[in-house]
């Protein structure tokens, strides 16, 4: 993995579609002190309780024939709403906080998910992006990652 250099009050957003942990750099480029702001976390629901409905149908014109539709994974739907919920945060970051340098590291799916939603100031914000899985790590392990 590339060194990424995470200057000094630099923000690390890690996140999944369950977890994230946004995180500022107390200390310097060369020696990371990653200091956890906040931590949001989304109920791990079952499915039964997510949504209920059965798939729909659809009917051919002639009235003859029909087809179900495909069902609604519900656990999907609620890690995209988590990760909305995310970017908005993070735009919210920069026009607050002055979050102008923004480490993102969430895995693949999480990052096609976010990158849509968050608005162009944020996205300008973006020094780096980690396609890795680091929520359930713990920060000092998340540091030697990112320094690796």
């Amino acid at each position: 993995m590339a060194d990424i250099k995470v200057p000094w009050e630099s923000w690390v957003v890690v996140c999944d579609g369950a977890k994230a942990l946004i995180m500022r750099n107390a200390g310097n480029a060369l020696l990371m002190n990653l200091q956890v702001h906040e931590t949001l976390s989304q109920p791990s629901e079952p499915t039964r309780e997510l949504g209920t409905d059965k798939p729909g149908r659809a009917h051919a014109p002639d009235g003859t024939s029909g087809s179900a539709m495909e069902q609604t994974d519900w656990q999907e739907q609620a890690e995209a709403d988590f990760l909305r919920r995310i970017a908005a945060k993070l735009d919210k970051l920069v026009r607050e906080r002055n979050g102008s340098r923004i480490i993102l590291v969430a895995p693949p799916k999480a990052l096609g998910t976010l990158r849509p939603n968050l608005s162009a100031e944020a996205q300008a914000a973006i020094s780096a992006e980690v396609p890795k899985d680091y929520t359930n790590m713990p920060v000092d392990e998340i540091e030697r990652r990112l320094a690796a």
